[in-house]
């Protein structure tokens, strides 16, 4: 097809426009370039993408000391790489990293503290900002692990059965557990209702026996630590069975004064740092954060232990502890709850186990005389699970987790804290990737700390936050470098004392009025600042910034850009050079306005290595053919030269009609042109159309004759349409034959005729003679007929004389 120029100032436009709508399409932009950093240490904190160009000579005139923030590919295309670049990243390292223990029952007794479930135990983490530092944490539940069990119970009148049950729980408890763990102790407390009037009773009197008729009770308490925790079941049973019943007038109870107290006072109820379950039983609701008004108590719960002489004494003074509070101060003290309850507050205590994480619930019996067995369900549903938790994150931090749980199982998010059906021995990970957005204030390190909810082991993850590059250590305050000491230079730029603006601290913000600055940075004394391509800072121009960091602004007034170049295939110098100033500047082998002519002549080297046949001349890589008979990629296609028809002849023979010298080889011989079969001669193309094509003509094996064109389109595709049958004239040679066949077509009718004239004699002769035999044998008289009248009648001329 004929190529036009289109004029320079058309192509300008169209580019333009072309550039315009591009910017108004929507882009995620450049991260680094917006963030319009004025120094090494706030780039790198923008992310993990960016780099600061520490090169001298880096900036091109008019770009601002902000551009040498840039992601680190497009530095390294304009020529900013390796030791110029400053790219600080973050790293770990692990200090404390004890294996987890392998451990069988039966084997040598180990303290507590020299058990290791989780693995490892600190760390310290370096955090570049938007750059994730990950470690694999390692969890294995040991075998034959200490437990200490707290027993609370309710000591209302209505659990008055399930107190004698109970009296014997600590040898026969004792017994069960051995089977989990040799090293087991078990303490008890006991819990009624707030010591103010309108819960326990009306009137005074009842404060020493709050029952009715003749029950013997004991006068009502918040929370009694019974037993501290003991390895000693006897000694449980003996002080459980001196316990007796109280009384108090409302439904609810005061059992969340009792868990406060069980999981703040440590020291009171013997924990150890080991696992820890508190076993909280009753056959009632419960009071929390609010309901204390009605006993005139309005302030609330401090969290703190308030035990004397083993009794709780602040209950008349602080309300009860909040939900939430509760499931702080039990994750503190790593304390895992099982709620023993009856069939008829099961609904309440299942939504109150949902908020409380590590927590458990079993179905009491009336009697309580299901326990032992609902203990050791609900510690086995506890410890075959493992979630972890992590203390506050400073600001700007974000944590993430995934789970590598038994059987190949992995979650993530949330379910990436947790792993489930965890037998004793078994061992998961879970990996664990810590990420900083910015910087914290003073850029001061931070601690965090995981652990396994329940568990008192944990992790201590120290944070140190990369705010400054390596060269800001470097830097020279008061450097001559910045006019004179106005400045320091640090990572190839001047960061300019107060005051003092310009690139290299020129200027003072003082010194030269506004006007004055502005009219250095106007081309050719016009209107425009800085050609509305940027801002006029101490009388220089510093260009804008575009979204796509590759696109730039530059010279003395930014009247420069490296993106309004002509385009060829919708890319910009057609992608074999580089815009600069609005103009191309082509690669090796490449020229045009656009870049896209081609200088490599090896596309128009033609068979015989002639540079088009030696038939036309290369442009741009690609043959344009001066002798008119000739085309194709190389100007060697001829559809009208001589020989042709012959050259084509055995492939539409056998393609078309299935014979010829090729037949057998067709498919592979034969498949370079298109095949088009028309029913006769006149549907053959005809001269005249957009491309030549020849007529061809000729003859088989068996005088038989055949038409075809050859043609290659403006496509350089070869097309041959042939008529799809045979043209077979008859032959001297096929006479005789033709003779023969008559002749014995004729001999054949004479016989036949002759059969069937001999067969009509006969037949008539068969019919006469049986005529002559029937009248032969007639019998009727041959008298006159009576009634016959001749049919002959004579009449006479009266005239006629015989004359």
């Amino acid at each position: 097809m004929e190529q036009r120029n289109i004029p320079f100032w058309l192509q300008l436009l169209f580019s333009l426009i072309y550039n315009e709508f591009a910017s108004l399409q929507p882009s995620e932009g450049n991260e680094c370039i917006k963030a319009n950093a004025k120094s090494c240490g706030e780039c790198i904190q923008v992310g993990a993408k960016c780099g600061w160009c520490t090169d001298p000579e880096f900036l091109k005139q008019g770009e601002a000391t902000s551009t040498r923030c840039d992601e680190l590919e497009s530095l390294r295309k304009r020529g900013c790489g390796g030791a110029k670049v400053e790219n600080p990243r973050g790293s770990q390292w692990i200090l404390k990293n004890k294996a987890v223990t392998n451990r069988n029952k039966g084997a040598k007794k180990l303290r507590p503290e020299d058990i290791t479930q989780i693995q490892p135990q600190k760390l310290t983490l370096s955090l570049r900002s938007g750059e994730p530092q990950s470690f694999n944490l390692k969890f294995k539940r040991a075998e034959d692990y200490p437990i200490d069990l707290y027993y609370l119970m309710d000591l209302s009148y209505s659990m008055k059965d399930d107190l004698e049950n109970v009296k014997n729980l600590g040898t026969q408890l004792m017994l069960e557990m051995s089977k989990i763990t040799s090293d087991f102790r078990i303490g008890f407390g006991s819990f009624v209702e707030k010591t103010v009037m309108p819960y326990i009773s009306t009137t005074p009197a009842k404060l020493l026996n709050p029952c009715t008729g003749d029950q013997n009770c004991t006068s009502p308490f918040s929370y009694k630590n019974v037993l501290k925790l003991t390895s000693n079941g006897q000694e449980f049973n003996t002080l459980v069975g001196q316990q007796q019943i109280s009384g108090n007038l409302d439904s609810p109870e005061g059992g969340f004064d009792a868990i406060m107290q069980v999981a703040v006072c440590g020291e009171h109820i013997g924990w150890r740092n080991v696992t820890r379950l508190l076993v909280f039983s009753t056959d009632a609701g419960f009071h929390f954060a609010g309901d204390g008004k009605l006993g005139g108590i309005v302030l609330p719960n401090d969290g703190k232990c308030h035990l004397e002489n083993n009794m709780y004494t602040m209950s008349h003074y602080y309300d009860y502890p909040s939900i939430a509070h509760l499931v702080q101060k039990l994750s503190d003290n790593n304390i895992q709850t099982i709620f023993a309850i009856t069939e008829e507050f099961q609904p309440v205590y299942k939504e109150l186990k949902n908020l409380i994480p590590k927590s458990a619930v079993g179905t009491l019996s009336a009697n309580s005389s299901n326990v032992i067995n609902l203990i050791i369900d609900a510690y086995n549903s506890l410890s075959s699970e493992v979630i972890l938790e992590n203390s506050k994150l400073a600001e700007g931090v974000t944590i993430t987790y995934q789970s590598r749980c038994k059987n190949g199982v992995t979650g993530e998010g949330e379910m990436g804290r947790k792993c489930s059906n965890i037998s004793i021995g078994d061992e998961v990970s879970f990996n664990i990737s810590i990420t900083a957005k910015q910087c914290p204030k003073m850029g001061k390190p931070e601690t965090i700390k995981i652990k396994p909810l329940g568990f008192t082991e944990e992790v201590e993850i120290a944070l140190n936050f990369i705010c400054e590059c390596d060269c800001h250590k470097n830097g020279t305050e008061n450097s001559e470098i910045c006019h004179n000491g106005n400045g320091t230079y640090e990572c190839g730029a001047c960061r300019c004392n107060e005051g003092r603006i310009g690139r290299h601290c020129e200027c003072s913000t003082n010194e030269v009025t506004s006007e004055d600055l502005d009219k250095n940075c106007r081309k050719d004394n016009g209107t425009d600042i800085c050609s509305n391509n940027g801002d006029c800072v101490c009388g220089t121009c510093e260009c804008k910034k575009r979204e796509n960091p590759e696109e730039r602004y530059s010279g003395k007034f930014c009247d420069c850009d490296n993106f309004n170049c002509d385009r060829s295939n919708n890319k910009l110098c057609g992608g074999h050079g580089r815009c600069e100033c609005r103009v191309c500047i082509c690669d090796a082998n490449w020229t045009g306005s656009a870049c896209d002519c081609s200088l490599d002549t090896t596309t128009c080297l033609a068979s015989n290595k002639q540079i088009c046949n030696g038939r036309g001349t290369c442009e741009c890589g690609t043959c344009k053919c001066t002798d008119p008979k000739f085309q194709g990629p190389t100007c060697e296609i001829c559809p009208t030269c001589p020989g042709v028809c012959a050259e084509h002849k055995e492939c539409v023979q056998c393609r078309a009609f299935g014979t010829g010298e090729k037949k057998e080889t067709c498919e592979r011989d034969c498949s370079y042109f298109n095949l088009i079969k028309v029913k006769d001669r006149d549907k053959l193309p005809q001269p005249g159309q957009a491309f030549p094509l020849m007529h061809c003509k000729e003859r088989d094996a068996n005088d038989c004759w055949f038409y075809y064109t050859y043609a290659v389109n403006n496509n350089t595709e070869k097309e041959v349409h042939v008529v799809e049958t045979l043209d077979c004239p008859a032959g001297p040679d096929i006479i005789p034959i033709v003779a023969g066949v008559v002749a014995g077509i004729v001999l054949i009718g004479l016989a036949l005729l002759l059969i069937w004239k001999l067969l009509m004699i006969i037949h008539d002769r068969r019919e006469f003679a049986k005529f002559e035999k029937e009248k032969m044998n007639a019998k009727w008289d041959t008298g006159e007929n009576p009634i016959y009248k001749s049919a002959v009648t004579t009449v006479v001329n009266p005239k006629y004389e015989g004359k």
